[in-house]
């Protein structure tokens, strides 16, 4: 038997780069900032279902961010939705109606 022939052609090997100019996901952000707004309008207006929705975009907000984001934001948005929602139900523990329902 011959030499045994390396079928690798080394020639060919590209070291692997990445890509770097990927688009940023905005979508962390935007409901960060959603649920900054809605939490507010809870807080100010006490509409209970601004404040749910806050707590809602503020949960979508902590899913998707990065590990290496600063989460002094994301928490912060998070604890002014909760306070939302338990300010709405201190001050009218009455269940929250839709806003289509009839109100007499």
């Amino acid at each position: 038997m011959n030499a045994i022939i390396d079928p690798r052609r080394t020639d060919k090997v590209v070291r692997y780069k990445p890509n770097t100019n990927q688009q940023e996901d905005m979508i962390p952000d935007y409901m960060n900032i959603l649920g900054m707004i809605m939490s507010m309008c809870g807080l100010m207006i006490k509409l209970k279902w601004c404040a749910w929705l806050a707590l809602y975009c503020s949960c979508i907000s902590f899913a998707n961010s990065r590990i290496n984001e600063d989460a002094k934001q994301v928490l912060s948005s998070f604890m002014l939705s909760v306070s939302a929602v338990v300010m709405s139900y201190l001050q009218n523990p009455a269940p929250m109606l839709p806003p289509w329902a009839a109100q007499t």
